[in-house]
Parts: structure tokens; C-alpha cells; sequence
């Protein structure tokens, strides 16, 4: 199966929720080509909201859309979003609990070579100091598909942390994803390696490493952040003798 971008993914979901009757908004900030909004855009203008390179207004205006009725997804850059709308993100959606899905895109480093300003590397312990938003990263498109239906058809704030590069498929047709739920991708007794969203797929392979020099490894993935089912997460972790976990890697290789 081919390598699939998640953000792509995200728009064909958003297509087939309105199809099916959803009252669903996109609020972008001069970000229609990161976050590849072009197909929906074209079949719903009058669902894409651009606000234009002001973060700020990006999440206010989804809040307000959202307390207005609305189903409201904010498609823009992780570190923009997360570093410039912070205020927003805090006031305006969580303690409104407003009805606001927000798709942190191109996350961690997957800018690469734009350095620092580009990075965000933080998003996830920030996100976790405010109440009332749930946080997940999804490892592969179907995964994805899975998280962005949940998301939009619950009440709250969500936000959803994808990285800028396609990515291989792990999960077949029968992969149920379940919100506070880890994903035991491998079973082993040695050592147990744990990723999160693209990073999964760097323990993946550091598991089929360690199994050829005849170390079995526990691959673990955590696509729900928030919430997490701590007592199963132990228990998996109780496993083995060492755990070691992987947050972040540069995907462009800069």
C-alpha cells in the first residue's frame, strides 16, 4: 500500500462528513497549501474560512463559529497554532468548551531546515496544561481517518497532531482505534520501545532491528494522549526491564 500524507487524509474526511450531512467549517490562515484544503475548498467555498496569516483570529473565529452551532476544524501549522494562538486556544476553546477540532500540522520538526521558528516540539505539553481538550496522534492514514471522525462527531475541543511527510500504512481494515486505549503493535519480553504519530513508524523498525540480533522488543504506540488509559499503559510497560520512549525526529533529514 502506497505512503500516505495525513493531511490528505484529513480533507477526504472532511468531504465524506459533509456528503453525509455535517455542518462542517474549515478555518485556515493563509494555510490552504499546508494543510491541502484545495480539493473541499473547491467542492464547499462557503465552508473555508481564511482569516489570513493571524493565528489569533484563526481560533477565536472557530470558537465563535462553534458556540454559534457550527462543527469547526482549524487547519494550520503546529507551531503557529500553538505558540501564537495560545491565549485563544486557552480562553476562547477550552474554557468555552467550544466544539473546535484543532489539526496541529506539519508538527515537531518536520520543517527541518526553517529551524526553531518552524519547529513544534512543545505542543503537546502545552496542550496537556489546558482542561477540556482532548490530544492525539495518529501513526498512519487509517488510524487517522479513524481520530478525525471521532473528533468532529464528539462535543469538546480536540487537538490533532500530524506530522508533514506520507506515511507507510501499519493498521489493517479491522484496526479499531479506541480514545485512551495504547496500540501493542509487537508483543516481545526484552525491551519495550514506545513512539507516538510519525515516530512510531522509527520504533517499528528499531523493533524488526532488535529482532534480527535476537533482542524481541515491545513496540507500543500512543495515539491518544488525552485521554489515556494509564493502568493499561503500566501494565504493558511491566512487560520488560527497560523502556525507552522516542517524542520527536526530524522527518525532512535537515
Amino acid at each position: 500500500m502506497e505512503d500516505v500524507h495525513l493531511a490528505n487524509v484529513m480533507v477526504n474526511t472532511f468531504e465524506n462528513l459533509v456528503d453525509e450531512g455535517m455542518d462542517l467549517v474549515a478555518v485556515v490562515s493563509d494555510s490552504t497549501s499546508t494543510s491541502k484544503i484545495g480539493s473541499f475548498m473547491a467542492k464547499h467555498p462557503h465552508r473555508v474560512v481564511n482569516v489570513g496569516i493571524a493565528e489569533q483570529s484563526l481560533v477565536s473565529t472557530a470558537a465563535g463559529l462553534a458556540l454559534g452551532g457550527k462543527v469547526v476544524a482549524t487547519c494550520n501549522a503546529a507551531p503557529f497554532l500553538i505558540s501564537r494562538a495560545n491565549e485563544q486556544i486557552k480562553v476562547d476553546v477550552c474554557y468555552n468548551d467550544a466544539n473546535v477540532t484543532m489539526f496541529g500540522l506539519n508538527a515537531g520538526a518536520s520543517y527541518g531546515p526553517l529551524a526553531s521558528t518552524h519547529h513544534s516540539i512543545d505542543d503537546i505539553s502545552v496542550l496537556r496544561g489546558f482542561g477540556r481538550v482532548e490530544i492525539f496522534a495518529p501513526s498512519d492514514s487509517i488510524e487517522c481517518e479513524q481520530i478525525v471522525k471521532y473528533a468532529l462527531k464528539k462535543q469538546g475541543p480536540v487537538y490533532i497532531r500530524m506530522d508533514g511527510k506520507s506515511l507507510p500504512v501499519l493498521h489493517d481494515e479491522s484496526y479499531c482505534f479506541k480514545p485512551g486505549s495504547i496500540d501493542v503493535l509487537s508483543e516481545g519480553n526484552r525491551i519495550t520501545l514506545v513512539g507516538l504519530g510519525s515516530t512510531v513508524h522509527e520504533v517499528v523498525d528499531a523493533g524488526l532491528a532488535l529482532e534480527k540480533e535476537g533482542i524481541k522488543a515491545q513496540v507500543i504506540s500512543l495515539p491518544s494522549i488525552r485521554p489515556l488509559d494509564k493502568a493499561q499503559l503500566a501494565s504493558a510497560l511491566g512487560n520488560t526491564p527497560f523502556v525507552i520512549t522516542v517524542e520527536e525526529h526530524n522527518v525532512n533529514g535537515g
